[in-house]
């Protein structure tokens, strides 16, 4: 293949329990990225952990009805060593140990939750001196954990909604957090998204059920108070440049009732991916100051949490237009339905133009303190 061309690995899958969700984005990405521009590697990493040669057929990373796809674990063994002179992807296979498969000019990291979000392979990004899509070490780690997100939004002045911290060690709310929270509140894994382990609790009877479902995700926990409002988010892109933009806020909304013939209670796994119970406003209904504000506050956001290459921000806009920033996402899902292509896509950007800034942006921003 002609080396003319930008060599980009797209990885996907992972150990986290996002790994079908990964699959279905980076299937999504294969189909979109050009081929006139790039040559593309696919790299699936297991839910063990083993990185192996993954597929380029899009039709296999794809959700069949119910049926959610994961990494063919038996495909060839490859690693990628943290040592910058080793020059790329290594082949782990006996009769082939040590072999070269392929260097890498640029890694897409299409990876969601703890072992790909989160900053680790952020790190052996960096050490392998390897450009990389999205958030840096730092952001990635920041915005993956909720509470330290949170703090850091507060911290620059960004309306954030009141929570509590679980630790391990610490079973339950005290009556006086109960109080101060109040009902409904939001139980969730502190480092996990996809909305899995999260449960919302109308009653105190049913919150130490909710604590032990969202520690089977993580061992820390966020307990929030509800906040009342519209569910918007906002895509940001940072171009080669440097320049940072936000895209039209999108609205969801539940219409319809799930497999089981009730309306989920809130935006979770089953509504987002399996259910077809939402719709969604592309642009919101929205006035155009109060736009213009979500779409400021969604780059403050960004710069906050030190972002790079993209991030989506998700508010709640209260009943009177007040703002509340519920989380950023550093790397926001790609699938067929994600608000993150469908959002710039209504903005001006279409999926492909979309992929190659990504691309773009990585390779201008390179690694390290350049």
């Amino acid at each position: 293949m002609s080396r003319d061309k930008v060599r980009v690995a797209v990885v996907f899958g992972g150990r986290s329990s996002e790994h079908a969700i990964s699959c279905i984005s980076a299937g999504s990405v294969l189909s979109h990225l050009d081929r006139e521009r790039f040559e593309v590697v696919p790299v699936g990493i297991t839910t063990t952990g083993a990185w192996v040669l993954g597929t380029d057929d899009p039709r296999e990373l794809a959700l069949s009805g119910r049926a959610l796809p994961s990494v063919n674990e038996s495909r060839t063994a490859l690693a990628l060593p943290g040592d910058p002179t080793r020059g790329g992807l290594v082949v782990l296979d006996p009769d082939r140990a040590g072999e070269v498969f392929s260097g890498v000019d640029v890694v897409f990291p299409v990876l969601h939750g703890p072992f790909g979000e989160d900053g680790t392979i952020q790190g052996l990004l960096e050490m392998a001196g390897v450009p990389y899509v999205g958030a840096g070490v730092l952001a990635s780690a920041a915005a993956m954990d909720k509470e330290f997100a949170k703090k850091l939004l507060a911290a620059d002045g960004l309306p954030v909604g009141d929570l509590v911290v679980l630790r391990p060690g610490t079973a339950t709310l005290t009556p006086e957090q109960r109080d101060r929270l109040g009902l409904p509140v939001f139980v969730k894994p502190a480092r996990a998204g996809s909305s899995v382990g999260i449960t919302r609790v109308t009653e105190w009877a049913a919150l130490d059920d909710a604590i032990a479902l969202a520690r089977e995700h993580d061992p820390k926990v966020l307990v929030e108070a509800a906040v009342v409002g519209r569910e918007v988010e906002v895509a940001v892109l940072e171009f080669p440049d440097g320049t940072v933009r936000a895209s039209v806020p999108a609205e969801i909304r539940i219409v319809g009732t799930g497999a089981d013939g009730s309306a989920p209670e809130f935006y979770d796994f089953e509504a987002k991916y399996l259910d077809d119970v939402c719709e969604f406003d592309i642009p919101a209904k929205l006035g155009d100051a109060e736009s213009e504000r979500l779409r400021e506050m969604a780059v403050a956001a960004f710069r906050a949490l030190d972002g790079q290459g993209l991030a989506r921000v998700d508010f709640f806009v209260g009943p009177s237009g007040e703002l509340t920033v519920n989380e950023v996402n550093t790397m926001p899902g790609f699938t067929p339905i994600s608000m993150f292509p469908r959002a710039w896509s209504v903005t001006g950007i279409d999926y492909p133009t979309l992929l190659t800034t990504l691309v773009e942006t990585a390779v201008a921003r390179g690694t390290g303190l350049r």
